[in-house]
């Protein structure tokens, strides 16, 4: 059971409830993240447009992402961006070898061995050791290189909030978010 209530709709602020009532799906997430009412739509917009608007490939930011969970560790997080990560061409046997902590398994191409190593480092030890960002710096855009950091950063704090507060798990529903998200580019 979650340490807060859910912000409910009915009885929130009108620009919290127009925000909650335009969302594909209410996940617990959202209705946890809308008690911080002057946060909660910069939040959002920010989250929308690492879904969707980034020149990161989708398959890299949600093998991050299910990193960030996994070391986190979020549950909750790891439950709604899975069928992200397999709508985007993140495979089963990369699941589960993620599942097991096992980041250089043959099933990861390169790149995305790359993607964990910088990841697992940002998510342990804030700054990634000179040998990693030297690869990642060799293999990614400058611009690639700060989106990826900044999806690391923003599913950190999102698995914060979810463990801190406890938010019940759910069905997953994040894959209609990030398909809305697609219609909005």
């Amino acid at each position: 059971m979650a340490r807060l209530p859910y912000v409910d709709p009915a009885t929130a602020p009108e620009e919290v409830r127009s925000v909650l009532e335009r969302l594909p799906v209410p996940l617990n997430i959202f209705r946890m993240m809308a008690h911080a009412q002057t946060s909660f739509r910069p939040l959002l917009r920010l989250g929308t447009s690492i879904l969707s608007q980034q020149k990161l490939s989708g398959k890299l930011r949600e093998l991050a992402i299910l990193r960030v969970a996994q070391l986190s560790p979020a549950r909750y997080e790891w439950i709604q961006h899975v069928p992200i990560g397999k709508m985007v061409g993140v495979s089963d046997a990369q699941i589960a070898a993620l599942e097991r902590d096992d980041i250089v398994a043959s099933c990861f191409a390169p790149d995305e061995q790359t993607v964990l190593q910088f990841t697992s480092e940002l998510v342990r030890d804030v700054r990634p050791t000179e040998r990693v960002f030297a690869e990642v710096a060799h293999r990614f855009s400058p611009q690639e290189i700060v989106e990826l950091i900044l999806t690391i950063g923003y599913y950190m704090m999102l698995a914060r909030l979810m463990e801190t507060t406890a938010i019940d798990l759910e069905p997953a529903g994040g894959q209609k978010i990030v398909e809305e998200a697609m219609k909005t580019r």
